[in-house]
């Protein structure tokens, strides 16, 4: 694991598994960027569920692999809102957690433990904004269009658009959580059209200043944003191809291309898994295409950082090569890295 410099920065403010190595792509118009979620402290109407409590939460348990519940969930909303992902928000400390709590810890110059300890509660904390928010539902959001996405490839590749399955989906991805944790946010109501429902809120916090290049830790799963003087500035929890079949190679690749809201070419002759009666197709745009809302394709052909439709594996699956985040982490990297960013890939 590579070891960074030690300094200060302040914090600024589904379906199927689909691992496939990622081929030609269309060109399609960017998603919409979601809408600003209502802050403040104010008593959520879901049974038994106090908003006031969740965000004036002072205590500083010791977090650790296993710990679940509420202060779970505050400390990971705090660290995507610090550009430290741990994927979706979801009150368990997992894999994915402690491997950011310790990327953290080593871009903030702090005791690396992977357990988030009463000094990483408080280098958190300086961000005080509410971490939960109201948000009311719009028209537009229960108007999708949503649809099953079928798992034959062929049913997909006749399929205008590879959207969100449901409401809760959307929403969910949204405001970088799970359904089930949004649901638990709302003791499992129904979502409707203009009633309020609770969120994390994600959507605040600026983008870190001064990006310059793109650090890949293969045995973390780890992909660091890193400033010209090589210290990280923000880091996404990645799945990457399997040694075996499709090993993401030691060494420097550029970022070649940007796309949003791609399409994909299935294209069996590049997979060492596809079926052999397997035909190659087109399959349209959409969140839940096998490459997500967003393309950074690499140097390496047919080889790219992308989004995904099962949010749940990042960190854990693995691909046929490509390098893959969570759509809103995809989406959130295009914004600091761009065409002519060096990729160095370190074990």
């Amino acid at each position: 694991m590579r070891v960074f410099p030690a300094f200060s920065l302040s914090p600024s403010p589904r379906l199927l598994a689909i691992s496939l190595c990622c081929a030609a792509l269309g060109f399609a118009g960017a998603p919409a960027l979601a809408q600003t979620a209502k802050a403040g402290a104010k008593t959520s109407a879901s049974a038994g569920f106090d908003m006031n409590a969740f965000n004036n939460a002072s205590d500083s348990p010791l977090l650790k692999s296993g710990s679940k519940g509420a202060a779970v969930a505050r400390a990971q909303i705090l660290m995507d809102r610090a550009w430290f992902s741990c994927g979706e928000i979801d009150g368990r400390f997992a894999a994915n957690m402690q491997r950011m709590v310790k990327a953290y810890q080593t871009a903030r110059g702090l005791k690396v433990t992977g357990t988030v300890t009463a000094e990483t509660w408080t280098s958190l904390r300086e961000d005080s904004a509410p971490l939960l928010a109201t948000y009311t539902v719009t028209d537009k959001d229960m108007a999708g269009p949503f649809e099953k996405t079928p798992a034959d490839m062929g049913e997909r590749a006749k399929l205008k658009a590879l959207v969100f399955e449901s409401v809760d989906e959307a929403l969910a991805e949204k405001f970088h959580t799970s359904i089930a944790y949004l649901r638990q946010l709302n003791g499992g109501r129904k979502i409707e059209a203009g009633k309020d429902i609770v969120v994390p809120s994600v959507g605040s916090a600026a983008a870190p200043a001064k990006a310059a290049s793109i650090e890949i830790d293969k045995s973390q799963r780890v992909l660091y944003v890193l400033d010209a003087a090589k210290r990280p500035v923000a880091a996404f929890p990645i799945s990457i191809g399997n040694e075996k079949n499709d090993p993401l190679p030691i060494g420097m690749m550029a970022i070649k291309n940007e796309v949003k809201n791609p399409g994909f070419t299935y294209n069996p002759k590049l997979l060492k898994n596809a079926p052999k009666d397997a035909e190659k197709m087109d399959i349209a745009p959409g969140p839940n295409n096998p490459v997500g809302s967003i393309w950074l394709g690499l140097t390496k052909p047919h080889w790219g950082i992308h989004g995904t439709s099962n949010p749940s594996n990042v960190g854990h699956s693995e691909t046929n090569g490509c390098i893959h985040l969570t759509n809103w982490d995809a989406e959130r990297l295009s914004t600091l890295a761009k065409a002519g960013f060096k990729v160095d890939v370190k074990l």
